[in-house]
C-alpha cells in the first residue's frame, strides 16, 4: 500500500464495513494545506502523527506543536501492540513496519527542548499588539514605537529594550507627537502595564537572541528523512495567546523568507497548527484577513499549513476555503452549535452517494475519519469513510531520559541554549542620555563660572553712586539662570535624544504582511 509520491493515510470502507480501497495524500498537493478536526479522544493526534511520518519519510521537514506530550513518541521506534497490529490487519496493511524518525525538540522555556526565541523587532507591531491584547489607541502607540526604532537604528531585541523605548516616548510625548502623531501618555502607561503582565507570564523567555533561524527547522537527516521539529507546548499552553502568536510569527517568517517555487513535486515544509481555534479567538478583523492572505499565498513558497482543531467552525470561512486535504473525525451534536458544526463539516466535502456525511460524522469510531484529499488537477476526491493506518513510531510520549538522549544528539545542540545580550535599544538610549546629560552639565558649569567671574567686584559703593545698575543687572542674569535651571539635566538629555531620533528619517526597515522584518 506504500506508493512513491504519496502518503498512505488508511483504507476506506464500504457501507457493509468491508474494505474499499487505500486512501492517499498526493505529495504534489501537500502544499495545498489541510484540516484535521474532531472531538476530544477521536484520534486527531494519531492522524497528525501519521501525516507527519509520511511527510518525513518523503524527505519533507515538518514543524508541529505537541500540546499533550504524546507526539514526542515519534522519535522512538514503534512497539508491537494489539490495537496497532489489529488495525493493520483490518485494513490489509501487509507491509506495516515500525520505524523511528529524526526529531528536534524545541521549547520556549528550555525545559523539554532547545530554546526558541525571536526578537521584538522581528515579531513586529501587529503581532506584539495581538500578544498584549492592545486596544486601537495602544496599537497606534506600538506602531509609532516600532517606527521610531526602525528609523533611529534602535535594535529591539528583548522586552527591556521595548520597555526603555516606551519610557523614552513617555518622557518626550509632546515633541515626538509632532513628528509621528499623537502619543498619549495614558496609552504608553497601559502598554507598560501590559508588558509587566507578559513578563509574569513568561514572555521574556521568548524574546532575545540568538533568534531562531528558519533553516534550522527545514533540515533533512542523513538517511533522507525530513527532520521533524516538535515544539513542547504543554507549559506554553498556560498562556494560549503567546502560543498562538508564536506560531503565527513563525508562519509569517516562513512567508517572508522563503522564495517562490510555484508547485513543487513535494512541499518544502509542512506546518501543523494544533489547537488552531486559539489563533482566531477574539482576533481583530485585520489580523484574520492577513492570516487568510498568508495561507493563500504561502502555498507558492512550498509550505503546507495543516490546522488541527476540534470544530470546523473554529476556522473562519475565508481560511477554511483554502484547505484542500481534510480528515474529519467524530463530532458530537448535542447542542445547536454542535449540530451546526456537523452540518458545516458535511457540507465542505464532495458528497459520496453511498452515505450521508452528516449522519456518519456523529457515528465514527476512534481512529476513523471522513477523508477527502486533492487528486488529479487539484480537484477534491469524493469523501470516504476511512480507517486511519497505525503509525510507525511510538504511540505515546517519550520518557525524560529518552527525550534528553534525542536532544544530546541534536544537530542544533549548543546553538540556542545560551542567551546572548548584545548592545541594543536599552544600552543605546542609556548611552545617548548620559552623553547628552554630560554635555549639558559641562555647558552649565561653564555658564556658572562666567557668571561668577562677572559678578566679582572690588571696593564698595553706595546706592545711586554707581554699581547699583550693575548689581540689578547681575540679579537679573542670576534670575534668568535660575529660570533656565528649572529644566533638569535628565529632561534636557531626553529632549536631546528626542531631537536625534526625530531627525533620523529615511533608514526605516521594511516590514512584511504580518509586520515581521523583511531581510
Amino acid at each position: 500500500m506504500l506508493e512513491d509520491g504519496k502518503i498512505f493515510i488508511g483504507a476506506s470502507r464500504n457501507p457493509d464495513d468491508s474494505i474499499n480501497k487505500p486512501e492517499y495524500l498526493d505529495l504534489k498537493f501537500g502544499n495545498r494545506h489541510g484540516l484535521v478536526t474532531g472531538a476530544t479522544g477521536t484520534g486527531k493526534t494519531v492522524t497528525l502523527q501519521v501525516l507527519a511520518e509520511g511527510f518525513s519519510r518523503a524527505g519533507v521537514p515538518v514543524f508541529a506543536a505537541d500540546i499533550k506530550g504524546d507526539l514526542s513518541g515519534i522519535a522512538a521506534k514503534g512497539e508491537p501492540k494489539d490495537f496497532l497490529t489489529k488495525r493493520a490487519e483490518q485494513i490489509g496493511f501487509t507491509d506495516y513496519e515500525f520505524d523511528q524518525f529524526p526529531v528536534i525538540f524545541w521549547d520556549l522555556f528550555g525545559d523539554k527542548g532547545h530554546r526558541v526565541r525571536t526578537t521584538v523587532a522581528e515579531m513586529g507591531p501587529l503581532l506584539l499588539a495581538r500578544l498584549m491584547d492592545a486596544s486601537e489607541p495602544q496599537e497606534g502607540v506600538i506602531n509609532i514605537a516600532f517606527k521610531i526604532a526602525d528609523q533611529a537604528g534602535l535594535p529591539l531585541l528583548d522586552l527591556k529594550d521595548f520597555t526603555s523605548l516606551l519610557n523614552y516616548m513617555g518622557e518626550n510625548a509632546t515633541e515626538l507627537s509632532s513628528q509621528f502623531g499623537l502619543i498619549s501618555k495614558a496609552s504608553v502607561g497601559s502598554i507598560q502595564r501590559a508588558m509587566l503582565v507578559l513578563e509574569q507570564q513568561g514572555a521574556e523567555h521568548f524574546f532575545g537572541e540568538p533568534a531562531l533561524k528558519i533553516s534550522d527547522i527545514m533540515r533533512t537527516s542523513n538517511n533522507g528523512y525530513g527532520q521533524i521539529s516538535v515544539l513542547a507546548a504543554d507549559k506554553l499552553m498556560m498562556n494560549p495567546r503567546l502560543y498562538a502568536t508564536f506560531l503565527l510569527w513563525l508562519l509569517s517568517e516562513l512567508f517572508e523568507e522563503l522564495p517562490e517555487v510555484g508547485d513543487p513535486d513535494k512541499p518544502k515544509l509542512v506546518f501543523f497548527f494544533d489547537e488552531a481555534h486559539l489563533l482566531f479567538n477574539d482576533a481583530p478583523k485585520v489580523l484574520t484577513e492577513r492570516v487568510e492572505q498568508v495561507v493563500r499565498l504561502i502555498r507558492s513558497k512550498g509550505v503546507g499549513v495543516y490546522f488541527v482543531t476540534q470544530n470546523p467552525l473554529d476556522v473562519p470561512e475565508t481560511v477554511l476555503a483554502q484547505l484542500g486535504n481534510r480528515a474529519q473525525h467524530a463530532l458530537r451534536a448535542y447542542s445547536p452549535r454542535e449540530q451546526k458544526a456537523v452540518k458545516t463539516a458535511a457540507d465542505t466535502f464532495r458528497p459520496n452517494p453511498a452515505f450521508d456525511c452528516a449522519t456518519v460524522i456523529t457515528n465514527l469510531g476512534t481512529g476513523e475519519a471522513l477523508v477527502s484529499t486533492l487528486e488529479a488537477k487539484g480537484a477534491p476526491s469524493i469523501v470516504e469513510r476511512t480507517l486511519i493506518r497505525p503509525p510507525s513510531g511510538r504511540v505515546g510520549p517519550l520518557t525524560d531520559a529518552e527525550r534528553q538522549q534525542v536532544m544530546d544528539k541534536s544537530p542544533v545542540l549548543g546553538v540556542y541554549d545560551d542567551d546572548v545580550d548584545r548592545e541594543s535599544a536599552f544600552e543605546i538610549l542609556a548611552a545617548r542620555a548620559k552623553k547628552a546629560a554630560d554635555a549639558d552639565a559641562a555647558k552649565r558649569a561653564e555658564e556658572d563660572a562666567g557668571q561668577q567671574q562677572g559678578s566679582t567686584t572690588s571696593g564698595w559703593s553706595l546706592p545711586g553712586f554707581g554699581g547699583g545698575n550693575d548689581d540689578n543687572q547681575g540679579r537679573g542674569q542670576r534670575g534668568r539662570a535660575s529660570g533656565y535651571q528649572r529644566e533638569t539635566v535628565v529632561e534636557a538629555a531626553m529632549k536631546s535624544v528626542a531631537r536625534t531620533v526625530a531627525t533620523q528619517v529615511g533608514r526605516a526597515l521594511v516590514r512584511g504582511i504580518l509586520g515581521s522584518l523583511k531581510r
